[in-house]
């Protein structure tokens, strides 16, 4: 990341968009791409509050600055999905083709297939109800790195579930909170996290299902942490948001119950996070002000709080980034029907 000084703007110079026909939410960055001729991809969601919705997948190419659908893998998706995500380490696959995962009502499992013919098949749906064949909506997944024949989803049933993808099965399903879960990140092979309407964010260890440990509860009781990043460049740290609030509160999980740090700049509620893929010291957030700031973590914060490093205004409120492991110095911001690249 360059060295940019306090305030400084990302202009437009920097920043590539897609316009959708439909607004945007989930979006996902395909991992690094495996060859140079192949260019990486970027799996974007429609959101449109009925059955009948859209996942299109483009191509970016960061030499060209241009971002080029692909018509040929673009598939209806039932209900917006509320988040995408490809598989993070495909070299383990034995394929030649990338595997992106969606939730939804379901977990689902699709094949982007590239090849002499592009086309999109589906592999498998997911449903963690074992009693019926309605389901929970699930709100979020996040897939294991070190095992990624492991993913993690959470519902507003109150559980977590954790699929073995390979066999198809339940791992296990954990009651996790006392309402909604929001959002789930895995910390390790065995180790993850979520966050709940109850205002709680939790950790779990697979080796010790019946236990967790609370790390962090909402000041106000009952207000929601909506969303949860893990920091995989140092598992010390984790960031979550609470809901209607402009504060990114960062928590240290050796020292619980007190944030470490709260990132107050933002002048609307902050929607989205993500830490930076290479650096263990960085992290973007989105929110309704338009505004994607980047942080750099202080050893010590000062007693005026933390300033952004550098800010970037965009057309509308932003609703959802991710920041790209493939193509670190670039960022994605949702808002209406754009999606746009920021380089940092």
């Amino acid at each position: 990341m360059e060295n940019s000084t306090l305030e400084s703007h990302l202009g437009p110079e920097n920043s590539v968009t897609y316009d959708s026909p439909y607004p945007l939410y989930a979006m996902a960055f395909s991992p690094a791409a495996r060859t140079r001729h192949h260019h990486p991809k970027i799996a974007v969601g429609s959101f449109i509050e009925e059955f009948s919705n859209r996942v299109d997948i483009l191509s970016f190419d960061p030499d060209t600055l241009t971002l080029k659908p692909n018509p040929s893998l673009s598939f209806d998706h039932p209900y917006p999905p509320t988040k995408l995500m490809f598989h993070p380490n495909p070299n383990t696959l034995h394929k030649s083709h990338d595997i992106l995962a969606s939730s939804g009502d379901y977990l689902r499992l699709w094949e982007v297939k590239d090849s002499s013919v592009d086309r999109l098949e589906p592999i498998s749906v997911l449903n963690n109800s074992k009693t019926s064949e309605f389901c929970a909506p699930l709100t979020s997944f996040d897939w294991n790195e070190i095992e990624p024949r492991r993913i993690g989803t959470s519902s507003i049933d109150t559980t977590c579930t954790i699929w073995d993808i390979e066999k198809g099965v339940v791992e296990t399903q954990l009651i996790a909170h006392d309402k909604e879960v929001y959002d789930i990140a895995w910390g390790e092979a065995r180790v993850f996290a979520s966050v709940s309407a109850d205002g709680s964010v939790r950790i779990f260890d697979l080796r010790d299902k019946e236990h967790s440990t609370i790390i962090y509860e909402s000041p106000q009781p009952d207000t929601p942490l909506l969303r949860l990043a893990w920091n995989k460049q140092d598992l010390r740290y984790m960031a979550t948001i609470l809901m209607d609030s402009n504060k990114v509160v960062i928590l240290d999980i050796r020292s619980p119950t007190m944030p470490v740090a709260e990132l107050e700049r933002h002048r609307g509620s902050v929607n989205a996070i993500a830490w930076a893929p290479q650096s263990a010291r960085h992290i973007c957030s989105g929110g309704d002000d338009s505004q994607a700031l980047i942080w750099e973590l202080p050893t010590v914060a000062g007693p005026n709080g933390i300033d952004p490093m550098s800010m970037y205004s965009a057309g509308a409120e932003i609703n959802q980034l991710q920041w790209s492991a493939g193509q670190p110095d670039w960022i994605a911001i949702a808002f209406s029907n754009k999606m746009q690249l920021l380089k940092v």
